[in-house]
């Protein structure tokens, strides 16, 4: 007889809100479980299992107070801002949980959440492009074009803003990333002309030894905004 115990791929983690202090639980997908078929040009992971999205579960969203984040925001609030959340999140939040195995929409709405606080909390662009880039993905998985290209659209713009405050400095984005992510998404809503530019600066890092992946994917992307442009032309 088989004793084993079959382990889940998920587990509980117990977080502590960064703006109430509370604690709660939240579902984390234990590592092992988490297997990558393929990437597609703009880094969105295809699982292997399609029931263990591990990007379900990259937002805690409070079951007390409503605010929602994740492991990139920071822990200050600058003056004004905890009243702003209190008004616009807190006062208007019925307390339920997040907890469990999530769904895509309550996947949606944990990351739509998790946009706006980013904003009343003033996040870096980075962080912020980061969470519209993923709303944008699971859409795409749901094959919703409209609402993919709104949020692929505000993820370039927030990288472009990223990438003229050098607000990356320090976070696990490079300069060469960032400019790559402006010209893959510009060319994903067909502005091929922002697309040219940040692949030609993302093939001129070359020259200062920048990433030899990232390179080669944008001589590849590169060549397909080229054709792209031909097509729209004919």
């Amino acid at each position: 007889m088989d004793n084993s115990v079959k382990v889940s791929p998920f587990y509980e983690k117990q977080v502590e809100c960064i703006y109430c202090k509370k604690t709660f639980p939240s579902l984390k997908v234990r590592s092992k479980f988490i297997k990558v078929e393929s990437t597609d040009t703009d880094f969105r992971p295809i699982y292997t299992d399609s029931n263990v999205n591990a990007l379900y579960y990259n937002v805690f969203v409070c079951e007390h107070c409503g605010f929602s984040f994740t492991e990139d925001f920071t822990k200050y609030f600058a003056p004004g801002i905890r009243e702003k959340i209190e008004e616009q999140i807190t006062s208007k939040w019925v307390p339920h949980s997040f907890n469990g195995e999530r769904t895509l929409s309550q996947a949606l709405q944990a990351y739509q959440l998790a946009l706006v606080c980013g904003n009343l909390k003033k996040e870096k662009y980075v962080a912020l492009a980061g969470l519209a880039l993923r709303i944008a993905w699971l859409y795409r998985t749901v094959e919703n074009e409209e609402q993919e290209l709104r949020f692929l659209k505000i993820a370039r713009d927030l990288y472009l803003d990223s990438f003229s405050t050098e607000d990356y400095a320090g976070t696990g984005m490079s300069s060469t990333r960032v400019m790559y992510m402006v010209a893959e998404l510009s060319r994903r809503i067909g502005d091929f002309e922002n697309a040219t530019r940040f692949f030609s600066k993302v093939l001129e890092s070359q020259r200062h030894g920048g990433e030899p992946k990232l390179i080669d994917m944008a001589k590849e992307q590169w060549q397909l905004v080229r054709e792209q442009r031909e097509q729209e032309n004919a």
